[in-house]
């Protein structure tokens, strides 16, 4: 006699249950080798005692990030756990230096100001004024969606939320009203699938050009200051904006080339934003507060080395404003998950990764890989290095986990072989943004697309080379040359 179909239901979840959790463990347990090999291996010379303990724990970490046995935040309080119980980092003094660094608190305040134009409409508003102008095609469209995410990004660090948060339901309701879901291969190739993957390489551009405009972008800042190297907000925005303007004008077309959608043409495109714009109504005062708040921090944020302000200083101040105006409540920011996790996980990644430095590993390290381009001029070097930072995103499922693995070592590399350390920041800082892009889970955005069921995984990854390519191509052309101009090298 055959079992109910509840009981079949419920016990095809229990198998998959332990079927995750047989998973995890095994992963786990990869993670606590690879850890435990590195942590008994013999202390170089120059390094502290307590130096290959802290890189057998921090790499086991970032495995672990990788392969992901647990979620995030949990694999980050067990690696500082380990490291406080063996001694590699103390807990009084060293374990919670991350905690209170103030390039993390800039990520959690802006992360509080992203919510206010997801509560206020202000950004579904700013894409439809854009759609007005530009949404008779899908090109067209494209161009306006990243015109809207290119205004947004300087104050919206979580790339996932900018992209998923306010430009991928307006990708969503276009494509609907065009006959395009994902539910179908002809269906979804009509126009969905186009501005999905599109949305998803201009969100690494527009990561790439602004220090808040991602999460990592002020962890990079803090491991450079790590090393001596100063970088800030004006001076990250004034190197980017000529090399990511070049590639926002190039993306579009270039996928349109590569991955075209069947509808090209939509002369009813502007008249439909104009209608959903004409539903909004006039701005409302939230609206206006909002759009006030963020032009005065783009000001201050500007012009925060004339007015020796700080950048995080900004951020708060903006976040004052808006909890002053009840633009925002207090429970928008307590309930705020992904400000809180970022907290935490960032926090002890840095103090980690500081660590490492502090006990010389990282100067080690740096020392082995510079024997290996010994001899080259440091021209060269900094694109072999470049390039090679960027393709080893393919190891990693997060832009942060590679920041904190990998970072301060290229840059000590670079350092080391005469390439300008401020130029040598930038670069990488930039690259860590713009490899988001490159997989179906190379970051929150990207697979955010993915699971949207709009690009299948051969597609993401054709369209990831293409554009991968573009962007290095044009950071170590375009950048470098505009960056000459600048007096960066």
């Amino acid at each position: 006699m055959s079992k109910p179909a509840s009981q079949q239901g419920k016990e095809a979840t229990q198998e998959s249950v332990r079927a995750r959790d047989r998973k995890a463990l095994v992963s786990g347990l990869a993670c606590i080798a690879i850890g435990l090999v590195i942590y008994f291996l013999p202390v170089p010379d120059g390094v502290d005692a307590r130096g290959m303990h802290m890189l057998g724990i921090f790499v086991a970490t970032i495995v672990a990030l990788v392969l992901q046995p647990l979620p995030t935040a949990a694999v980050a309080i067990i690696g500082l756990t380990a490291s406080m119980l063996t001694g590699a980092m103390s807990a009084s003094k060293e374990a919670f230096t991350g905690l209170g660094s103030s390039s993390i608190w800039l990520i959690v305040a802006a992360f509080f100001i992203a919510t206010g134009f997801v509560k206020t409409g202000l950004g579904h508003r700013i894409a439809l004024m854009f759609l007005t102008r530009l949404g008779s095609s899908s090109l067209g469209i494209a161009y306006g969606l990243a015109a809207t995410d290119l205004v947004l990004a300087p104050a919206t660090p979580s790339n996932t939320a900018r992209l998923g948060g306010i430009l991928f339901p307006v990708i969503t309701s276009i494509s609907d009203v065009q006959g395009s879901t994902p539910k179908t291969d002809e269906s979804r190739l009509r126009l969905g699938a186009y501005l999905a993957v599109t949305a998803n390489n201009v969100n690494a551009v527009t990561s790439a050009m602004f220090l808040t405009a991602m999460a990592g972008g002020p962890i990079c800042v803090e491991l450079a200051a790590k090393s001596g190297i100063t970088l800030d907000w004006g001076q990250w925005a004034l190197g980017g904006i000529v090399p990511g303007i070049v590639a926002l004008l190039l993306i579009p077309r270039v996928v349109q080339a590569v991955f075209p959608p069947t509808l090209k043409r939509m002369p009813e495109g502007k008249q439909n934003a104009k209608d959903q714009l004409a539903e909004m109504g006039p701005m409302s005062a939230q609206e206006k507060i909002m759009g006030a708040t963020f032009l005065v921090m783009l000001l201050l944020w500007s012009l925060g080395s004339f007015f020796s302000i700080p950048a995080t200083a900004v951020a708060f101040l903006g976040v004052s404003i808006l909890l002053a105006t009840r633009v925002l409540e207090w429970k928008d920011l307590s309930g705020n998950k992904a400000a809180w996790q970022t907290l935490i996980f960032f926090g002890i990644l840095v103090g980690m990764a500081g660590q490492l430095n502090t006990l010389g590993v990282i100067g080690w390290m740096g020392q082995t890989v510079s024997a290996a381009v010994g001899g080259m001029s440091w021209p060269m070097v900094l694109v072999i290095l470049s390039a090679l930072y960027f393709v080893l995103h393919y190891m990693f499922a997060s832009e942060l986990a590679q920041i904190a693995a990998l970072y301060p070592l290229f840059l000590s590399v670079m350092v080391a072989a005469g390439v300008p350390p401020v130029l040598a920041a930038l670069m990488l800082g930039a690259l860590s943004a713009l490899m988001g892009a490159m997989t179906h889970y190379a970051s929150g955005p990207a697979a955010l697309i993915y699971g949207s069921g709009y690009v299948k995984t051969s597609e993401f990854f054709k369209v990831g080379i293409v554009c991968g390519i573009l962007v290095l191509v044009i950071w170590l052309t375009v950048g470098l040359g505009w960056w000459k101009i600048l007096g960066i090298w």
